[in-house]
């Protein structure tokens, strides 16, 4: 979001959540909402669905909170396109739902506009904050440490591999860039690259950052530096130089996790969404899961998460808390993460859950402890739009990577302005 973009959103929120404030409602339940026809309180949430077994997880969360919690009543609503732009529309307008999703890429911008009910109040020694990955949290607060949401869930970047492709070239799982390069040299056939890549920033900003370099400081652009030219160079070189890498659209798929499970690559860096995707679409498929291997001797990944926040303007707070803390605590976690779906953000569900000692998903769990989030400020979305398209051009050997990052770096902190 542009900077201006950003402070007309802010001032249409103030003016609306100061009209909230000083507007009255008749016909309120306790909690200072609406009631229904029967006594209930009745609130809103909305998200979006990626897949039905996650609208089948969320019905069954749903279900269980309201027979523990008899005098609430969920309203659910999946926004199917557009999320953000029909979110903030709607809340400007002042029919935002009471609790949402947020993802952590868009989280800090919304909170600079007020918009999001701070919840630090009303946590309590129960729910027990401590329980969850600190990185995973830390996108959703503000500077003063106040947090505006809890995950439902996460997910880390690990490398998937074709076991029979590394055992017939006799190579090892690699641990290391280096022995990666290697790897996906020997593992490259005519119809097969070693290693598929997706060119764009939230897969590659851990590898951006493995040497001395930032890609953002202080809410700009920085991947036009030479340290994070010199850490991304060698990914670039692998396809170019060296032929054994491919972005998807090269090989007709439209994610790597495709390419792999097609064949189509050997190896690919991808999140725990790939594991039900590859035991439904390619059942026969034996393949592992290891950690990403180390870049200029850091152990790094990505993690990508999701929060429930809660509307500043609701008028059912006490209720849209319950609902927050069913969704995010150890009952609520372990129903939608038991399968699989997503990882379970509070340490206590993954152990139960016995996640960590999993042979696919345990190298995904071990990440979470040192992953980048997919979080770094509110000009983000600004930023990795001009870094995608440029580090796409690069890597397509349209033209050099230093080139390619300072022209990005340079549009991007003009459409941020001052």
């Amino acid at each position: 979001m542009k900077k201006n973009s950003l402070i007309i959103v802010s001032v249409l929120l103030t003016l609306l959540l100061v009209a909230a404030g000083c507007s009255g409602n008749d016909g309120t339940s306790s909690d200072g909402g609406s009631e229904t026809e029967n006594g209930k309180t009745e609130i809103s949430l909305a998200g979006w669905s990626s897949s039905p077994e996650e609208e089948k997880l969320l019905k069954q969360q749903l279900e269980d909170f309201e027979e523990e919690n008899p005098d609430i009543t969920v309203k659910h609503e999946v926004i199917a396109d557009q999320y953000m732009d029909v979110l903030k529309t709607r809340l400007v307008g002042g029919e935002g739902p009471d609790v949402f999703y947020l993802d952590a890429v868009e989280a800090p911008a919304l909170i600079e506009t007020g918009v999001l009910e701070p919840l630090n109040s009303y946590v309590d020694e129960e729910f027990d904050a401590g329980d969850f990955e600190e990185n995973l949290i830390e996108p959703f607060k503000d500077k003063e440490d106040e947090v505006y949401g809890f995950p439902k869930g996460y997910s880390t970047l690990g490398l998937f591999y074709n076991k029979q492709m590394l055992d017939e070239a006799g190579v090892d799982v690699p641990t290391n860039w280096e022995e990666l390069e290697e790897a996906a040299k020997e593992l490259t056939t005519e119809d097969t690259v070693g290693l598929g890549i997706s060119p764009e920033m939230a897969r590659n900003q851990f590898i951006g950052e493995s040497g001395e370099g930032d890609m953002v400081v202080d809410g700009k652009a920085a991947f036009g530096s030479e340290e994070v030219v010199d850490a991304l160079q060698p990914i670039v070189d692998l396809r170019n130089d060296h032929e054994a890498a491919a972005a998807p659209s090269e090989m007709g798929a439209e994610s790597t996790g495709e390419m792999f499970g097609q064949g189509r690559a050997a190896m690919v860096m991808e999140g725990n969404w790939n594991v039900p995707y590859l035991n439904e679409t390619f059942p026969d498929m034996d393949y592992g899961v290891s950690e990403i291997p180390t870049f200029n001797d850091s152990q790094g990944t990505m993690a990508f998460t999701v929060s429930y926040v809660m509307n500043q303007a609701s008028e059912k707070k006490e209720a849209s808390w319950k609902l927050i803390s069913y969704l995010t605590g150890q009952e609520g976690m372990t129903t939608w993460t038991e399968t699989g779906l997503e990882l379970p953000a509070r340490a206590s569900v993954a152990e139960e859950l016995g996640y960590e000692d999993d042979e696919i998903r345990g190298p995904l769990v071990a990440g979470a402890e040192y992953a980048t989030a997919w979080s770094d400020g509110p000009n983000l979305p600004t930023i990795y739009n001009n870094f995608d398209n440029e580090f796409l051009s690069a890597f397509l050997g349209e033209k050099s990577l230093e080139e390619a990052l300072e022209t990005g770096e340079d549009v991007a902190n003009n459409e941020i302005g001052e």
